[in-house]
């Protein structure tokens, strides 16, 4: 049977999906994807995936993919990370029986991305995406498709799209900001970017940014002419987005719970991150319960923390509003609700701001600083000063390692080491031998005066051969 391509694709085996939730790292597991399929998700994608691991790992495999489908949950996308064209497509070879589509991720930004060299930190290297999309799409039984970030530059963006729509990608994944939006400067995303993405390429294209209420979803497929629109944030916050719907927070804690336990296994700490989302604001108020959340040691430790929740809650909910406690936000605490982070501040506008008092304040610790200058110790290492006084930060005071030139390991002085000299050698050799080679060192080192350096890993593997007492001595001491 051909492949299918492009709308095609999108339109039969994605059954013309328009909500979507997004790929999130240990946060769109199984059980989390049929929550939100039943609160209107059409199409899910699995976390993001390392190919390099996922191919060498059995067990990586079965945990996060093998074990993490079920046949409520499709369509399905598997979402991979990779800059190795054969390893990318040796890795989703493996996983294109359990899903609908393979993803190749470009847009992670955070800094493990950086330091693996994947996501958005391939968005310059045109060439080789080409290689990996390429090799992908002529391999696979199933479509290739992309998730990216945007460039600065509108032009370039577009570029960029046309790029991988030549190379193969049968469907991209627009999330309209750029790659130095993410944490506290994450800001708005841009819809003019994702647009001009759409209007650019003949294959479907989804949208991802500024999503936290339904009124959004419909506003941007307006907006950008995009097929479908992507929620992760918003999705964490209020699972029922897409129906338009505000529920209480315990309610959702509750029906997830009840799929996690239907969906065995889920690790704990992906079940209590979600929890955290869900209960963020409430947790703001209620302050023991997120103690009480991140000391549970099971499912039912879990759903007591959300008992003593909607307790609270309702007990709340019974009083007057002016008896409530005031937040802020648009709805009470216990309504499920977006998280909106603040703007960056503007230092010069934020110093402008403050009173004469307080700038003051500013100016002595600033003058305070300086005098305290002598101390070039940041507070992380004060802090662990202070819990060991004896620790020592100081390059020039730490011990200095002669490296071993087999093994690259640092040598240390076998007197120093009696212990764990013996306790490397014991189990591979008798004790009669044991100990002839220990005094025999030890005599060695008292006859030539000189202090003997051993690096104890190259002593087990010595040992392990079996040598004579003379081949040993002479390979620990070399």
């Amino acid at each position: 049977m051909a492949k299918l391509q492009g709308f095609e694709f999108w339109k039969k085996t994605l059954q013309s999906a328009k909500y979507i939730l997004a790929p999130m790292v240990e946060q769109s597991e199984l059980a989390w994807r049929l929550l939100s399929r039943r609160h209107g998700i059409q199409l899910c994608y699995t976390p993001m995936l390392h190919a390099q691991v996922f191919l060498r790992d059995a067990n990586y495999r079965r945990e996060n993919l093998y074990n993490d489908v079920s046949p409520e949950d499709r369509p399905l996308i598997t979402q991979f990370c990779a800059n190795d064209p054969e390893v990318f497509v040796q890795a989703a070879l493996l996983a294109q029986d359990y899903c609908d589509a393979i993803d190749l991720n470009l847009g992670c930004p955070q800094m493990i991305a950086k330091r693996g060299h994947y996501g958005v930190f391939l968005q310059d290297e045109w060439e080789l995406l080409e290689r990996m999309i390429q090799l992908a799409n002529e391999k696979l039984s199933v479509p290739i498709t992309c998730k990216i970030r945007v460039f600065p530059e509108l032009e370039k963006t577009v570029k960029y799209a046309k790029m991988l729509e030549r190379a193969g990608c049968q469907l991209l994944t627009v999330h309209g900001r750029t790659k130095d939006q993410k944490g506290a400067q994450t800001g708005v995303a841009s819809w003019e970017h994702i647009k001009a993405v759409r209007d650019a390429v003949s294959i479907p294209v989804f949208a991802n940014g500024n999503i936290q209420h339904l009124t959004d979803v419909q506003r941007c497929l307006d907006e950008t002419g995009v097929q479908g629109v992507m929620s992760a944030e918003g999705n964490l916050h209020n699972p029922a987005l897409f129906e338009g719907c505000s529920p209480p927070v315990w309610e959702m804690a509750e029906e997830y719970l009840e799929v996690v336990q239907k969906h065995p296994p889920c690790t704990l700490s992906f079940v209590r991150a979600h929890l955290f989302k869900l209960w963020h604001h409430t947790l703001q108020i209620h302050q023991d319960l997120r103690e009480e959340l991140a000391k549970a040691k099971n499912l039912a430790g879990l759903e007591e923390v959300n008992r003593q929740l909607k307790q609270r809650c309702q007990e709340e909910m019974a009083k007057d509003e002016s008896e409530r406690h005031q937040t802020g936000l648009p709805f009470p605490h216990w309504i499920c609700q977006p998280y909106v982070r603040p703007p960056p501040k503007d230092p010069s506008q934020e110093n402008e701001q403050k009173t004469p008092q307080v700038k003051a304040v500013c100016m002595k610790r600033a003058l305070e600083d300086s005098d305290s200058s002598n101390d070039p110790l940041s507070k992380n290492k004060q802090k662990k000063k202070a819990r060991n006084p004896h620790k020592n930060f100081c390059p020039e005071l730490k011990p200095k390692y002669i490296k071993c030139e087999q093994c690259g390991n640092p040598k240390v002085s076998l007197i120093q080491t009696v212990p764990s000299f013996f306790f490397l050698v014991l189990n591979q050799t008798s004790q009669t031998v044991l100990a002839e080679v220990f005094f025999l060192l030890v005599f060695y080192f008292f006859l030539f005066s000189r202090e003997i350096s051993v690096c104890l890993i190259c002593v087990a593997a010595a040992v392990r051969k079996r040598p004579s007492k003379k081949l040993l001595i002479a390979q620990v001491t070399a």
